[in-house]
């Protein structure tokens, strides 16, 4: 709560100062009681605690005092005694039913007030249990420290209080009714936010008079999660024009997609979970559409929840806990898997006692989205159903778009009075004498942020003599953000200079710190600092002044929240203008990035990679910054290889990223080790990356080969190993003979080096048969693979002997394949009695270390159990599968990406095993 939020109000019957409390929400807006104000119309005065003097004020929403909506808003007058706050408040509510959680109100009741000294306030805090009350729709809040000793009968010690609102650490949760009878002065009733929002006459009022878009309540005990900068960016007046363009704004009403929004209002109107993912390039409408929906579903009582990008995995968790309906919105959801593996970790643990829908926003559907179905047992069986949309252009018909025009034009002017400087224009007259450019009819018109972005620098420009750029008909659609980032641009240098850094500081220097903002972005000040030293404009300025730069970026893209340590600034937005700024720095100025690159740490470097790519699509450089990307990527490969292969997965334009790989790879000046490197970072199977990781290690392979042939004792075992890695690429290419060919030459190799050094190569040649035995099965030679395991048995054996500390896990591995081979055959006995004697070896080695040896017994046991089922000793196959299930569950609990599938495995043969007959 805010100190000079809080207010006292003096209604009609009150006998003097201090007969209520109230609280700023917003504008001249105060909250209060119903039944200390009276009805709507009547005059009652407001004044701040200790500030001295009041204001007069008018109540122009009331509900029935004494009822469930004892409640009132006063408007303020514009008085010298009262100072409106600059933001809305944010609404909020329990959404579980987990007792104990924390609030706090702020009035001034009479157990504070002594004789002939000013009105005194008291701050109380307390608990709120959403179980109680919840038959009246009321809370309960009880007191931490309540009134003792409270010497008049008859009254209550709280008095005075009624009105003062109650907060759960940032949300306005409701407004204090009375004392609670019975409860010795420790407990107080307490109308709830929800129930004021559901008349929509009180919405009505809170918009109307300043205290932002009644929208939707956010969840108290969620509030760590969710993304701030969604309540601040309606709650905020805009600094710049651009802000007006932000899609949480909605500042150009929602229209179109009526078939789409039919279809997720029908699929959220389903119980239990469900997921969609819907894509496409920046400015299609993506989250204007999401902020849409969730508008309609906060309306209806639903709970609607952006997570923010920094919110932890074990955090979102506690989503299952969720007692109302519930979407998540997942921005950027191809930059956020641990965020998507926890959210459906949730939602698997949610009890389906209400929806729980997951909306999943991204540029593209490519390799990140199906390792997200696949990185976990919850993962597969949850996303299996998620429905898949890209999103096409809107204004798809060119004959409306005009039309469109017009309205976006409308709706601009009547918001751009609320910036800074532009209130003495009269943007309704020049909407009215804007007329539609013939150059509509382009299909990059269908996108709704280029016209939306068209009607605001149209706008502009009849406000200044000077056109930002040219505007000529013949501009390209993708030229717009040019123009209107000539106009930002005013703001820019008109901020800078009130701070004094113009013009100390060029103009170009500061454009720059803008787009390394945007590049790189800065955790606090501290880092923010960090970065400006790597410009070398501002380097070597004073420390003081680049805390200036900090601060005019902080005024310019305000933060979420600004709170100590945390980010020191916002963003640009819409994001596809800060894309297209940072890329005309990029092209400026090549070697910014590499600056930008020295001392950056990994999340620096992840939103660098992931920032140029997403500029780099831009067509107006037509292919210029995927040069310069390239280049990057290639002059810092060792800082950057595991960010390039993980953006390379995620983003819509992975080009640059593959050419510099491809480039590595092809170089013969890269270092082997380099090489091996790079291999290390590229994930176990990507649809993406298939024929780049094929090169790679066919490129490892020819170094490899070309070191044997001059020197065999020193790398024919570095060969035969690249064989082995390079016959797994070629089989996920479908060249499952080249890849058979390399296999079966790594075991040739591996022969030879064995029948000379035993001791140094057996191991090696028996992990290559094993590997051999399976390329052979997927070849259909499953003769032959069951030789190759049988002999990598019989070296398995032997050396388990000479070192049972050593080799016994790679005994056990290799029985557990040769059972599999033997089943292959038609020998199910013999795969069965395989099968047991690796479950005896696994046994034994999790009793001595479980950690090391859990995963594989409990493969040992999902395998047998199925040879169980299949010769017919049903009830033993489903006691080994429950085993293997009880591991991996507790497995997948501790890490679902490695574990999931395999539980999910274990719990279809579970399904099959009790469906046999008995």
């Amino acid at each position: 709560m805010e100190q000079l939020r809080v207010a006292g109000v003096t209604g009609p019957k009150g006998p003097g100062p201090g007969s209520g409390s109230g609280y700023a929400v917003g504008g001249r807006l105060v909250l209060a009681s119903a039944h200390v104000t009276g009805p709507v119309g009547t005059r009652v005065k407001v004044f701040h605690p200790g500030a001295g003097g009041d204001a007069g004020g008018t109540v122009v929403w009331a509900g029935t005092p004494g009822g469930r909506d004892d409640a009132a808003l006063v408007l303020v007058d514009d008085s010298p005694h009262w100072g409106p706050p600059t933001a809305p408040v944010v609404w909020g509510r329990p959404d579980t039913k987990r007792p104990g959680t924390a609030c706090e109100t702020w009035g001034v009741p009479d157990e504070a007030q002594r004789k002939d000294r000013p009105v005194e306030a008291a701050q109380l805090y307390g608990e709120v249990n959403p179980g109680s009350g919840f038959v009246g729709n009321q809370y309960v809040m009880d007191l931490r420290t309540p009134a003792a000793g409270w010497p008049d009968e008859g009254s209550s010690p709280w008095g005075g209080l009624s009105g003062a609102a109650v907060f759960c650490d940032r949300y306005l949760t409701g407004v204090v009714a009375s004392d609670r009878a019975n409860s010795g002065h420790g407990r107080l009733n307490v109308v709830p936010a929800y129930v004021l929002h559901h008349d929509p006459a009180f919405r009505t009022t809170v918009t109307e008079h300043g205290g932002g878009p009644a929208a939707g309540l956010g969840a108290v005990e969620f509030q760590d999660i969710a993304d701030p900068t969604i309540h601040a960016a309606v709650g905020r007046a805009p600094v710049t024009p651009a802000a007006l363009l932000e899609a949480g704004r909605q500042t150009v009403p929602f229209h179109g997609r009526d078939e789409l929004l039919a279809e997720l209002k029908a699929w959220c109107g389903r119980d239990g979970f469900g997921a969609w993912l819907l894509h496409g390039p920046g400015g299609q409408g993506k989250t204007r559409l999401a902020h849409h929906l969730g508008r309609e579903l906060a309306a209806r009582g639903w709970t609607v929840l952006w997570p923010r990008a920094g919110a932890r995995p074990e955090q979102l968790l506690e989503l299952r806990r969720a007692a109302r309906p519930l979407v998540v919105v997942l921005d950027y959801a191809e930059t956020r898997p641990a965020q998507l593996a926890a959210l459906v970790e949730a939602a698997a643990e949610h009890p389906g006692t209400s929806p729980f829908k997951l909306l999943l926003l991204a540029r593209t559907a490519g390799d990140w989205w199906q390792q997200a179905r696949t990185g976990s047992r919850q993962a597969e069986e949850l996303l299996a159903t998620a429905r898949t949309r890209r999103l096409t252009p809107l204004e798809d018909d060119p004959e409306q778009r005009s039309g469109h025009y017009r309205d976006a034009a409308h709706a601009l002017a009547t918001a751009l009075p609320t910036v800074p400087s532009l209130t003495g224009h009269d943007w309704n007259a020049a909407a009215a004498a804007l007329q539609p450019p013939r150059r509509l009819g382009d299909s990059a018109y269908g996108n709704a942020l280029t016209l939306h972005m068209t009607a605001l620098a149209d706008l502009l420009d009849t406000a200044h003599t000077e056109p930002a750029d040219d505007t000529g008909d013949d501009e390209n659609a993708q030229d717009v953000e040019d123009r209107l980032l000539g106009h930002e641009s005013r703001y820019w240098r008109s901020s800078a200079a009130a701070r004094g850094l113009s013009p100390a500081l060029a103009t170009d220097t500061l454009e720059t710190a803008l787009a390394a903002a945007h590049l790189a972005g800065a955790a606090d000040r501290e880092h923010a600092d960090l970065l400006w030293r790597r410009l070398p404009a501002l380097a070597d300025q004073p420390r003081d002044r680049r805390n200036t730069v900090t601060a005019w970026l902080a005024t310019l893209y305000p933060p979420s929240v600004a709170a100590p340590g945390g980010p020191p600034w916002g963003a640009l937005q819409p994001d596809r203008l800060a894309e297209r700024h940072v890329g005309r720095a990029l092209e400026g100025d090549p070697r910014l990035a590499d600056r930008l690159l020295e001392g950056a740490d990994d999340t620096q470097a992840e939103q660098l990679l992931t920032v140029y790519s997403r500029a780099a699509t831009h067509p107006v450089f037509q292919g210029r910054l995927d040069t310069h990307l390239a280049g990057l990527c290639v002059r810092h490969h060792g800082a950057l290889a595991a960010h390039i292969i993980t953006t390379a997965t995620r983003t819509d334009h992975p080009y640059p990223l593959t050419a510099a790989l491809g480039t590595l790879t092809a170089d013969p000046t890269t270092p082997l080790n380099t090489l091996n490197r790079l291999y290390g970072h590229f994930p176990g199977t990507s649809h993406r990356l298939a024929t780049t990781a094929a090169h790679l290690a066919h490129t490892i392979t020819n170094r490899y080969r070309a070191l044997a042939e001059a020197n065999p004792d020193a790398h024919l075992p570095d060969l035969a190993g690249a064989l082995n890695n390079l016959s797994l690429h070629l089989g996920e290419l479908g060249q499952q003979l080249e890849g058979l060919a390399a296999v079966e030459e790594a075991v040739g190799h591996y022969r030879a080096l064995a029948e000379a050094n035993p001791d140094a190569h057996l191991p090696d040649l028996a992990v290559a048969l094993n590997n051999l035995s399976i390329r052979l099965g997927h070849a259909g030679r499953r003769a032959e693979g069951l030789a190759a395991v049988e002999e990598a048995v019989g070296h398995y054996r032997a050396l388990a002997e000479a070192n049972p500390d050593a080799h016994l896990p790679d005994l056990a591995l290799s029985l557990n394949n040769r059972s599999i081979r033997l089943t292959d055959v038609g020998q199910q006995l013999a795969g069965l009695a395989a099968g047991e004697e690796a479950l005896g070896l696994y046994r034994a080695l999790t009793e001595a270390n479980p950690d090391a040896h859990q995963p594989n017994l409990a493969r040992t046991l999902n395998n047998l159990s199925v040879y169980l089922g299949e010769v017919g000793r049903r009830a033993e196959g489903l006691a080994a599968v429950q085993e293997a299930v009880a591991i991996r569950r507790a497995l997948a609990r501790a890490n679902p990406d490695l574990f999931g599938p395999a539980l999910q495995q274990s719990l279809e043969v579970a399904g099959w095993l009790e469906g046999l007959e008995p």
